[in-house]
């Protein structure tokens, strides 16, 4: 059986993060996505909230499970059998961060492979932080996370509205 994992801290899951995760369903047998407890992000999101996010999510995907960690990815993979650890990458700036971090994942088992996946293009703008500042604005994050993770967002960041100055 082939199992990959999909790390992140997903604060919030966005439908860009679903498309990544369909499609490594249909590369490997068995998909993992592993959130990331603690990290070095300032989550919007407390650990249970974005664990039930991407459960609604994936509901549709029979192949796909979740795991929190905290530990090194490679510790988690190793724990669960996984062969490999899936990337996503939207743009070229993604990618040179992505490559170090493949390259010290390479460095600390080199069993464990990175699969990068490309985003489609219809998602290759969408990134939580990006998400998070444009519903702090009062703009529509509609089609860019679920319906589920938009209700959230909009109650926890409803007192910010027209306080926060955007890009967008």
């Amino acid at each position: 059986m082939s199992i990959a994992i999909y790390p992140g801290s997903f604060d919030p899951f966005t439908v860009g993060h679903l498309h990544i995760a369909e499609r490594a369903c249909r590369l490997f047998d068995r998909l993992i996505i592993a959130v990331a407890e603690q990290n070095y992000k300032n989550t919007l999101f407390n650990l249970e909230e974005r664990k039930s996010f991407i459960l609604d999510a994936i509901s549709h995907l029979p192949n796909c499970d979740i795991a929190v960690y905290q530990d090194l990815t490679v510790k988690l993979a190793r724990q669960c059998g996984a062969s490999a650890i899936i990337r996503g990458l939207r743009a070229i700036s993604d990618y040179e961060y992505e490559m170090q971090v493949a390259a010290v994942n390479k460095h600390l088992d080199e069993e464990i492979e990175t699969v990068f996946l490309m985003a489609n293009a219809d998602y290759t703008f969408i990134s939580s932080s990006t998400i998070k500042q444009v519903c702090s604005a009062g703009g529509s994050i509609s089609g860019l996370v679920t319906p589920m993770v938009e209700n959230a967002m909009r109650k926890k960041l409803s007192g910010s509205v027209n306080r926060t100055v955007s890009n967008f």
